[in-house]
C-alpha cells in the first residue's frame, strides 16, 4: 500500500498571501473574472486594482474555475506522489465552485479528493485553510482534519463594510442584505457570512464612520476574551485597514495577524473601500 501523502487545495477566494501559500505548499485553483473583452484567472492574470479601474465603464462578472484548471492542479499533485487532496472551497451559498469541484472530484481517479464547503470566503476561508495545512504536520488523519476545519468555521466570524451596496446587488450576491434602503438613506449594514454560508446583516448604522465603530464593537463583543488569529482585508484601502488593525490590537488578544487586499474576484462584488475583519479562536 502506498504511503499516504496529503495536499491542501483551495481556491483564489481564500485571500491568503502568496508567501503563506508557498510556505505551506497550499495549492489553489483560480476563479475567473469575465469582462466583455475576455476573461482572466483570478490573482494569476488580473489584479483588484485593474478591476476597480474598469468598474466605471463595465462591471465584470465572476465565474467558476475551469475544469481544466482543476484537472491541472490535481494532475500536478498526483505526479508529485500525493495520494489525497483536502479541497477547502468558498461557500456553496456564494459560488458554484464547491459543486463544480465536487462533481470533478467524483470522477477523478489518480488520487482521492475530499471536498469541504467552508461556508465562507476571504480570510475566514483562508484561516481555515492555513490552520488545516499546519495540522498536517501533526496528523495524516483526513477525517480529523475535516472535523477540525468544521470546528474552525464554527469558532470564527468575519464582518465587513462596503462603501456602496451597488456591486453586491448588481452581482446577485446581496443575500439577506437590504440593498435599496442602504443606498437611499446612507444606511451602512455590517455584513457577515451567516451559518448557511450567505451574506446577512448583523447591524445597520448611518454613515461610514459609525459603521467602522460598529464593526469594531461586533468583533470585541464576540472575541474579546478569546485568543484569536486575526485578519484585516481591504479593497484599495490600505491606510484605513492599517488604522483598523492598530485599534483591534489594543482590544483583542491576538496571537497572529494578517493584513492584505481582497482578491480580484471578490473585489467585483465589494468594490473599492471594503474593510473586513475576520477572527478565529485558536
Amino acid at each position: 500500500m502506498r504511503e499516504k501523502k496529503i495536499a491542501i487545495v483551495t481556491d483564489s477566494a481564500c485571500d491568503l498571501p502568496d508567501s503563506i501559500l508557498e510556505k505551506y505548499g497550499i495549492r489553489y485553483v483560480s476563479l475567473r473574472v469575465v469582462f466583455s473583452g475576455g476573461e482572466y484567472r483570478d490573482r494569476r492574470e488580473i489584479t483588484a486594482e485593474k478591476i476597480y479601474s474598469m468598474m466605471d465603464t463595465e462591471l465584470p462578472k465572476s465565474s467558476l474555475p475551469l475544469f481544466e484548471d482543476i484537472e491541472e492542479t490535481y494532475d500536478t499533485l498526483a505526479d508529485e506522489g500525493y495520494t489525497d487532496i483536502i479541497h477547502l472551497c468558498i461557500s456553496s451559498g456564494l459560488s458554484g465552485t464547491y459543486n463544480a469541484v465536487s462533481m470533478f472530484a467524483k470522477e477523478y481517479t489518480r488520487l482521492s479528493a475530499h471536498v469541504f464547503d467552508t461556508k465562507t470566503l476571504s480570510m475566514q476561508q483562508g484561516i481555515i485553510v492555513l490552520l488545516c495545512a499546519r495540522m498536517l504536520a501533526h496528523t495524516q488523519d483526513i477525517d480529523e482534519i475535516l472535523a477540525y476545519a468544521k470546528k474552525l468555521r464554527d469558532n470564527s466570524a468575519g464582518y465587513f463594510i462596503v462603501r456602496t451596496l451597488e456591486y453586491l446587488r448588481k452581482g446577485g450576491r446581496i443575500g439577506l442584505v437590504e440593498g435599496v434602503l442602504g443606498t437611499m438613506l446612507q444606511i451602512k449594514p455590517i455584513i457577515w457570512v451567516n451559518d448557511d454560508g450567505i451574506y446577512d446583516t448583523v447591524a445597520k448604522v448611518r454613515g461610514h464612520a459609525n459603521a467602522v465603530e460598529t464593526l469594531i464593537r461586533e468583533c470585541q463583543n464576540r472575541f474579546e476574551k478569546a485568543k484569536v488569529m486575526l485578519a484585516v482585508v481591504h479593497g484599495s484601502a490600505q491606510a484605513d485597514a492599517e488604522k483598523l488593525l492598530d485599534r483591534l490590537k489594543v482590544i483583542l488578544n491576538i496571537e497572529e495577524a494578517f493584513l492584505g487586499p481582497v482578491s480580484p474576484v471578490l473585489g467585483i462584488h465589494t468594490g473599492p473601500g471594503l474593510l473586513a475583519v475576520i477572527a478565529c479562536k485558536v
